[in-house]
């Protein structure tokens, strides 16, 4: 603002008041485009309006009690408009500062998703996308685009397990697609180059059924961890994505690598590509009850009873996916009641999930347990 503005101002308050000032004052920076000044006037003239002290007009000191419901309003109404203000001058982060104070995200998620990656992106978006949870599988997709394959995996595996059930799913399908489409691309060119035409198959599967030169030699198309994270990643698919068949195409190649490039995983991973293998087939209906045998011969083995906890957790978890619920009662009850903190996990929930109170009753009173006992008993009667 020049000298003239200042000027006008003293001006109009002499001649038409405090009230004729302010208006002038947020009709100039409506025009200018300044939206934070804006902000500031929009509140300094409710305050105006109330007959309280002005001088920190985004205050909230000062106030009447019985008035501060009515700035409070003024206040989300002023925030949402100099919000979307901000996004229709194309400022995603100036709207963010807004619309996060009065906890409405919902226009920032739009016009995140509204993006388009493949222009160069401002890292503020992405910080605001991913890091700061508001839109993360669109983050991590301008994370790819931008930083590549390596530094999204090391991001999403500090974050996996903060996001939401849903998110989780968007980005390791995203990733998935990702590593599946590189990998795939890789082995084209090693068979054409080698056979002196492009093959004409167009699955990872089938691009390595009958081609074991291609793992000759201790031979790999690919990073090797970013492979292992991202199977990983794909256990939190639903079984009727897509991404499930890429990741068990995935962990088909895993398990012709070298020996010294299948690194273990923990308990029930440790064969870490024969597992997953196992682990999308149970959840698919592939082979199911062969796939699940897998799982339950480790529970059957000699292994150390913390390893067969860790497995009986990650096996109930994928019986509870499949409704195989009254198998997931019994392993949780055999193996899991003693450690439900330390894997978060509850046994009560599950049997509440499924309607099996008397299961709980019967397991809180072998565990002398009279408050869960009560519990159960309550919510049976409850249920119809």
């Amino acid at each position: 603002m020049n000298e003239d503005t200042y000027n006008k101002m003293n001006q109009l308050h002499e001649s038409g008041g405090a009230v004729a000032t302010v208006d002038q004052l947020i009709q100039t920076l409506r025009d200018d485009k300044n939206y934070d000044r804006l902000f500031d006037a929009l509140l300094l003239k409710k305050r105006l309006e109330m007959g309280v002290p002005v001088v920190r007009p985004t205050s909230f000191d000062n106030l009447p009690e019985d008035r501060r419901a009515e700035f409070e309003e003024h206040y989300v109404n002023a925030a949402r408009e100099i919000g979307a203000l901000h996004l229709e001058a194309g400022s995603i982060p100036r709207a963010w500062i807004y619309l996060r104070t009065i906890r409405e995200p919902e226009p920032i998620v739009a016009a995140i998703n509204a993006l388009d990656v493949t222009q160069d992106v401002d890292e503020e978006l992405v910080d605001i996308a991913l890091y700061q949870g508001v839109a993360p599988a669109k983050g991590l997709e301008m994370l790819l685009c931008s930083h590549g394959t390596c530094n999204s995996i090391t991001v999403l595996d500090q974050q996996f397990m903060q996001l939401e059930p849903r998110v989780r799913q968007e980005c390791a399908a995203l990733l998935a697609q990702t590593i599946y489409r590189d990998l795939t691309a890789t082995i084209k060119y090693e068979v054409e180059r080698k056979q002196g035409s492009a093959p004409t198959e167009e699955t990872l599967r089938e691009l390595i059924t009958g081609r074991e030169w291609l793992f000759a030699e201790d031979n790999y198309h690919i990073d090797v961890s970013h492979l292992h994270a991202v199977i990983r990643f794909c256990r939190s698919l639903d079984a009727d994505r897509d991404e499930v068949r890429l990741a068990t195409e995935l962990t088909e190649y895993g398990a012709q690598l070298s020996p010294q490039y299948r690194y273990a995983g923990d308990p029930p991973f440790e064969d870490y590509y024969t597992a997953h293998h196992n682990f999308f087939n149970a959840l698919t209906d592939t082979d199911r009850d062969a796939a699940l045998d897998f799982f339950r011969d480790q529970l059957a083995g000699d292994a150390p009873d913390s390893d067969k906890q860790l497995t009986a957790y990650h096996l109930v978890d994928l019986l509870r996916r499949i409704d195989r619920t009254e198998d997931a009662l019994d392993i949780a009850a055999k193996y899991l009641l003693s450690v439900e903190d330390q894997l978060e996990f509850s046994f009560a929930e599950l049997c509440a999930e499924t309607g099996r109170y008397d299961k709980l009753m019967e397991v809180s009173r072998a565990q002398h347990d009279p408050v869960g006992y009560a519990a159960a008993l309550v919510e049976q009667a409850r249920t119809p």
